[in-house]
């Protein structure tokens, strides 16, 4: 083929693509599988948009009178990496300003099988999430944070589910769930 035919081709090319916008990479994992872990998603919530950061995004359904759904957002960053568990239960405890009447921060610790997991959750005014871009989604009074930190084989996956308190007690029996469903892959 000629370079001028190979130049016609491609105009034709550019000319009939679609105007959609190209999904982003997916994560090294599945949207259920990481570090060496696998868990079950509760039927009730439903995948969120694809990030480059995070192996997976859910969206849990808001409980009657809050104004916005929860999320639960499941970091994985390979064997070593992501900091240590201290490190970042203190920073999602930071996330949080307190609140008159808010329950004080809680952390504890927990097997699932073989699988260390370290729990937390707070309550207050939560200022720790970022939207698309990296830009801050801003400070959200009445919000509280249930964490996970599974120890897998291959390195910490964090479940960290965010929203507004009455949301986020609502699904904390799923969140339970899905926590007590880890198994190692």
């Amino acid at each position: 083929m000629t370079l001028a035919a190979l130049v016609v081709l491609a105009q034709l090319a550019s000319s009939h693509a679609s105007s959609a916008p190209v999904a982003p990479a997916a994560p090294a994992a599945s949207a259920n599988t990481a570090g060496g872990l696998t868990w079950t998603v509760p039927k009730d919530w439903t995948a969120g948009p694809a990030s480059a950061m995070r192996v997976a995004t859910y969206r849990v359904p808001r409980a009657p009178g809050d104004k916005e759904d929860g999320e639960v957002a499941v970091f994985y960053f390979g064997p070593g990496q992501g900091g240590s568990v201290d490190a970042n239960v203190e920073r999602w405890f930071a996330q949080m300003d307190p609140e008159p009447g808010a329950k004080k921060p809680a952390r504890s610790q927990t097997r699932v099988g073989a699988i260390p997991v370290t729990l937390c959750s707070a309550e207050g005014t939560y200022s720790g999430g970022m939207v698309g871009g990296g830009a801050s989604a801003g400070k959200k009074p009445g919000f509280a944070l249930t964490g996970a930190i599974a120890e897998g084989k291959a390195g910490a996956v964090f479940f960290k589910l965010t929203g507004p308190k009455k949301t986020v007690a609502a699904a904390q029996k799923e969140f339970d769930a899905l926590v007590k469903s880890l198994k190692g892959a």
